[in-house]
This record gives C-alpha cells, sequence and structure tokens, in this order.
C-alpha cells in the first residue's frame, strides 16, 4: 500500500491492485472552530466524524448506484480505525472540480449575489463549477472557460450538469423522507474508465441539510439517517 496524498479529511493511499483506500479523519472543514462545508481550511475535530462519513457515504452511494448513476465506490469498513473506503481509480478534470448544487441561497451564492437575493431564497437546483485550488479560493469557472481551457468538453459538461442535478435531487429526496431539507450539496467527479464518474464523499460534511429551519450538523445529520 502507497501513500498519495494526504487531504484535510482524508489520506489516499493506493492499493496493490491499483485501488485506492481512503482512510477517514475526525477533522472538518471550517473557520474557528464553525464547520463550513465550503471552506478550504481545517476548522475543528469532532471524535466520530470520519465514522460518520463513511457510513453516510455507504448509504448515499448504494442509493445512486441504484438509480444508475456510476461511482467509484467498492466497499465500506467501519470497524478499521481509521474508517476507510476503498474506491476505483479515477482521473481528475484538470487538477480536479468541485461541482455544486444549490436549492436555496446559502454560503458563498448568497455572500456573492446577496444584492440579487434573499438569505434562504429557493433556487431551482443551480449547478456551480468550482476549481479546487485552495490559495485561489476555490474559483467559480463557466463552461466556455472549462471548454476553451481543455479541462473538459463541452459534451462531458453537459453530463456533469446533469448528473450533478440528477444525483442531488436524489440526496433531496431521500432526506425528505425524514422532514429534512437539503439546501445545497458539493460533489466530485472524475473518469473511471472513460465515464463520468461520481467519486469522493457524500456525507454531512459536504452538504447543509435543515429541519424546522433549523441547521442539523453533520452527526447528527448521520444519526437522523441512520439511527
Amino acid at each position: 500500500m502507497q501513500h498519495i496524498y494526504e487531504g484535510k479529511t482524508k489520506s489516499v493511499y493506493k492499493l496493490d491492485d491499483d485501488n485506492y483506500l481512503l482512510k477517514f479523519k475526525d477533522d472538518m472543514t471550517g473557520e474557528d472552530g464553525v464547520f463550513d462545508p465550503g471552506a478550504n481550511t481545517v476548522g475543528l475535530s469532532i471524535d466520530g466524524a470520519g465514522l460518520a462519513a463513511v457510513r453516510m457515504t455507504e448509504f448515499f452511494y448504494s442509493r445512486i448506484e441504484a438509480a444508475g448513476h456510476p461511482t467509484h465506490f467498492i466497499t465500506a469498513d467501519t470497524s478499521t480505525v481509521p474508517p476507510t473506503v476503498t474506491v476505483k481509480p479515477a482521473t481528475f478534470f484538470g487538477k480536479g472540480l468541485e461541482v455544486i448544487c444549490r436549492f436555496r441561497a446559502v454560503g458563498s451564492f448568497l455572500r456573492r449575489y446577496g444584492d440579487y437575493c434573499e438569505d434562504g431564497q429557493p433556487l431551482e437546483a443551480f449547478v456551480e463549477v468550482t476549481l479546487k485550488n485552495d490559495i485561489r479560493q476555490d474559483p467559480p469557472i463557466s463552461k466556455d472557460a472549462l471548454v476553451m481551457l481543455g479541462i473538459l468538453t463541452a459534451d462531458e459538461y453537459d453530463i456533469l450538469h446533469t448528473r450533478t442535478q440528477q444525483i442531488a435531487k436524489i440526496v433531496k429526496n431521500i432526506l425528505a423522507e425524514r422532514d429534512i431539507e437539503l439546501y445545497d450539496i458539493k460533489l466530485e467527479f472524475g473518469r473511471v474508465a472513460g465515464e463520468i464518474t461520481l467519486i469522493d464523499e457524500i456525507s454531512g460534511g459536504n452538504m447543509r441539510a435543515y429541519k424546522n429551519g433549523e441547521y442539523i450538523e453533520p452527526l447528527a445529520l448521520t444519526d437522523l439517517l441512520l439511527s
């Protein structure tokens, strides 16, 4: 097993069979001890956060795959310390993209466009693509720029956009069954065997969810869904 990358919330290892092992940490993104799924720094550490992320990833990926969407997920192991997920090898678009699907105006969307919208204003599955670049604060990038810079093709962008909305709506509907509302979710995609595929994790750490107008912390969200 070869150590490949040390991320903010997980460590990445290459296995002898060319698949990859993700070891999940208890670290979470945010600032000054406050969780923020859109932050580029580790802001806090919570016991059990890594385990919750693995449990949620396994839960959502099984449902997303059942709906016909490809993922890189192979298996999860919640018995190890730290907990792990084994995934298929994937290649990034450029140096990596993050794709956000927004159902309400909150977070960075509200900070940027607050002159034209109200806090919590409904959005119709708005898709936003950003470059993974901590130094440049993950700048948003348009379809035209993605194509002109050779990061992906116009056809690939259209697939990415459609698949993002479809997957986000699956998550949204699952949460709605528990009377929980999804405000936004951050997804990542790569190419697996040439196909645009969902990668990384889906957990309380990369979404904002509310119940009765109150924000639900990631570990509490896991308990509501999986207890």
